[in-house]
């Protein structure tokens, strides 16, 4: 037993030193080393022998054991690290290949112009106030000296959700709603981002969904001096140092007096951008104000109209298609 013993080692070592893979060194393993391994099956023999050469043949067999469990532990990670080597060589990276850019987002041009506009605002000490897009009548309309039988709620103009429910069709009763909050005491500077909606053909010009910037600033003593000065330095830092503005005489519901305010623009000549006035007497008093103490300028704009000027864009509708090759025109702004 002692031979078998000795040849079963050499046999198990020159196989260990021939293996190539770590599968086969574990096909090794398994033969000679496992429960019904051959080194296993000679042990079992032991039982035929004389008791005094039991613990000779076990230590003998020991002996093999650990011999076979050290080539194998060596030669597996020998294989390993050559594994390693060969993967290592075959994924090699070449740094001096060009890269490639991976594809990254970038704002919406409406986006940028909102942040524009806000940075602008904000720095003439204006703070931004937003509010619901579902409105109720009293805000959307009548605290805004719209009646009941005013034009502007003909049901052709708004999305009503009930009589008195609707989508808001401007951003002015975040004004109001401001208003009431401060229960008159004053300076009140804000301007009201937010999308509004109203019920129109959509085209190159027009929107049933559009997004609309208002403003609001009441103190005492406002005047429309101090509205010309607040919407000259706005247009200048928009659209560049030395712009021309001119305001037309118009008419709104909430202001008194009401005007257009038009920039010059190198290609279309004067050009419609927003409208303004000082807040109507009635619509202080509704939002709990003395019009005989206080009084107040408010503006508002279209960042759609805003973003087609300034980016020379001729179709509002490519603001909401998502196609890719317009988008990507304002990565580097």
């Amino acid at each position: 037993m002692r031979e078998r013993l000795e040849m079963l080692k050499q046999e198990a070592v020159a196989a260990i030193s021939e293996a190539t893979r770590l599968e086969e060194l574990r096909d090794i393993r398994v033969r000679y080393l496992g429960k019904k391994g051959e080194l296993t099956s000679v042990l079992r023999g032991m039982g035929s022998l004389p008791p005094e050469e039991r613990p000779v043949i076990g230590g003998v067999a020991n002996e093999v054991r650990q011999v076979l469990e050290s080539r194998l532990q060596e030669k597996e990670a020998w294989l390993e690290e050559a594994a390693l080597e060969e993967r290592l060589a075959s994924e090699r990276i070449d740094v001096t290949l060009p890269g490639m850019n991976p594809a990254t987002g970038s704002l919406h041009p409406l986006n940028l112009v909102l942040e524009q506009i806000e940075d602008i605002f904000t720095g003439l000490g204006f703070q931004v106030a937003e509010g619901p897009e579902v409105e109720v009548d009293r805000y959307n309309f009548e605290a805004l000296n719209l009646p009941k039988d005013h034009p502007a709620r003909d049901m052709q103009d708004s999305f009503y959700i009930t009589p008195e429910i609707l989508l808001r069709t401007h951003t002015s009763p975040v004004q109001v709603r401001v208003m009431e909050s401060r229960e008159g005491t004053v300076p009140i500077r804000i301007i009201c981002p937010g999308k509004v909606y109203r019920r129109d053909d959509d085209d190159a010009t027009h929107s049933h969904q559009f997004t609309q910037i208002e403003g609001l600033m009441v103190d005492t003593h406002v005047s429309m001096s101090e509205l010309h000065g607040v919407l000259l330095a706005f247009i200048e830092q928009m659209f560049g140092a030395g712009t021309e503005m001119r305001l037309r005489p118009s008419y709104f519901p909430f202001t008194e007096p009401s005007v257009e305010v038009d920039i010059f623009h190198p290609e279309k000549g004067w050009v419609e951008i927003l409208g303004a006035g000082m807040v109507h007497p009635r619509v202080l008093e509704r939002a709990g104000y003395d019009p005989e103490q206080v009084s107040g300028f408010a503006f508002g704009m279209g960042a759609e109209r805003i973003a087609m000027l300034k980016y020379g864009i001729d179709d509002i509708r490519h603001f909401y298609n998502n196609d890719l090759r317009f988008l990507r025109q304002f990565r580097s702004e």
